[in-house]
């Protein structure tokens, strides 16, 4: 079955990007074929397609997909004809502690992608997606959705009544004050617009931030929580906000490194990081067994994502361009 195709020629470049077709072939024994209908973006797409870290061979781009199953392989139990379903960022990791380093195996990065109408891979490259949930609330799961859920509730242990910091509006930080307060947790928002900062409460932050106003925005966080710190921190910055979140954090607290919004390298301050006894953890998505547990959770408590903007799969260009603007709230997607 041949279909529409976005494809990033080697090295990358919004000018290297093209529409061609790709065939989607007949599924294998525990293969699926799914006709896609939305994706969503993310940094490290967009590192991939802007050529920040470009392919070495044409590769059709972007992590996320959701769509339906329109054919299985022979022993596939999992899934029917007609299920809605969403993909997995690392099909390879199953369960249990990560094995693979770096995006070899990874849609969009070390393999093609679901920027396509249509595509067949194992049974382990989806989960079922939430039920009731559109094809593009769907797609912003699989990286933004599951990065915030695995540093909160499997790295982080997060508990009723811990303190979550979050940096600015984007898809991982958004997840992770929905499920920070899901579970009971008191949540500090950070941002830069007082428009934005308006928005995180009504989505339940407790206390909000403007770090343009509030340069140490660590200390100020000291002083929201009585002096003893946040025991959970969402850091999306990089090396231009860790020490920030350092401070932030209590003594032994969790900070979860996430994103490299400004830059990959950079000092570190060691000497607060031993005094304060903090546990720093990187994280790279998540596990399919992950991905099955936060929809089960996402079901339970009838949560929605936040979507900022659609855009055809035509427009993906635009709509990298758009999220280079840092206007949006939330998830950028693109519907088709």
């Amino acid at each position: 079955m041949s279909s529409k195709a976005i494809v990033v020629q080697p090295g990358g470049g919004y000018e290297k990007v093209i529409l061609g077709e790709r065939v989607a072939a007949e599924p294998r024994a525990d293969e699926i074929s799914v006709r896609l209908r939305a994706s969503s973006l993310n940094y490290h797409d967009f590192a991939v397609v802007s050529g920040m870290w470009g392919p070495g061979e044409p590769r059709i781009p972007m992590a996320d997909g959701a769509g339906v199953v329109v054919a299985v392989g022979e022993g596939v139990s999992e899934f029917q004809v007609g299920d809605s379903v969403v993909s997995t960022f690392f099909p390879d990791w199953l369960d249990g502690e990560p094995v693979a380093e770096g995006f070899g195996g990874t849609p969009g990065d070390g393999i093609d992608g679901y920027a396509r109408e249509s595509v067949t891979g194992p049974v382990s490259s989806f989960t079922r997606a939430p039920r009731g949930w559109s094809h593009a609330e769907a797609a912003t799961l699989p990286t933004a959705g599951l990065t915030a859920w695995r540093a909160l509730m499997v790295d982080g242990g997060l508990k009723p009544g811990d303190t979550v910091l979050v940096q600015g509006s984007g898809g991982v930080s958004v997840f992770a004050l929905q499920f920070a307060k899901m579970a009971g947790a008191t949540v500090i928002a950070t941002s830069s617009s007082d428009d934005k900062l308006a928005r995180l409460k009504a989505l339940g932050a407790d206390q909000l931030i403007n770090y343009r106003e509030t340069p140490a925005w660590g200390e100020r966080v000291r002083q929201l929580t009585d002096g003893r710190g946040v025991d959970h921190v969402i850091e999306v910055g990089g090396p231009a906000t860790l020490e920030q979140s350092m401070i932030a954090a209590r003594v032994g607290g969790h900070v979860s490194l996430i994103g490299i919004l400004t830059g990959v390298t950079g000092e570190f301050p060691l000497v607060a990081a031993l005094l304060k006894q903090l546990r720093l953890q990187g994280v790279l998505v998540g596990s399919r067994q992950q991905q099955i547990e936060m929809i089960r959770a996402i079901e339970a408590t009838g949560m929605r994502p936040v979507i900022d903007r659609e855009f055809p799969l035509e427009q993906i260009v635009d709509a990298f361009r758009y999220q280079e603007t840092n206007q949006h709230f939330g998830k950028i997607c693109l519907s088709f």
